[in-house]
């Protein structure tokens, strides 16, 4: 099954980034899209967030190719 949905620890191995920064990019991307705390980010979110592009990021989540 693959994954929809990305976490920080993602988010710090896509962008070589901190916890931290990746936990605050998280909680902006809730905030922009209007979810609640226990809702989860999907990587499209976080891709048009971040603009990074989603198939490559979708393929490294998912350990495709």
């Amino acid at each position: 099954m693959r994954r929809i949905c990305i976490y920080s620890n993602d988010i710090c191995w896509l962008t070589g980034k901190s916890e931290r920064y990746a936990r605050s990019v998280i909680r902006d991307i809730k905030l922009l899209n209007k979810k609640q705390k226990h809702q989860l980010v999907t990587i499209s979110e976080a891709c048009e967030y971040l603009g990074l592009p989603y198939d490559e990021v979708f393929k490294r989540i998912n350990g495709i190719g």
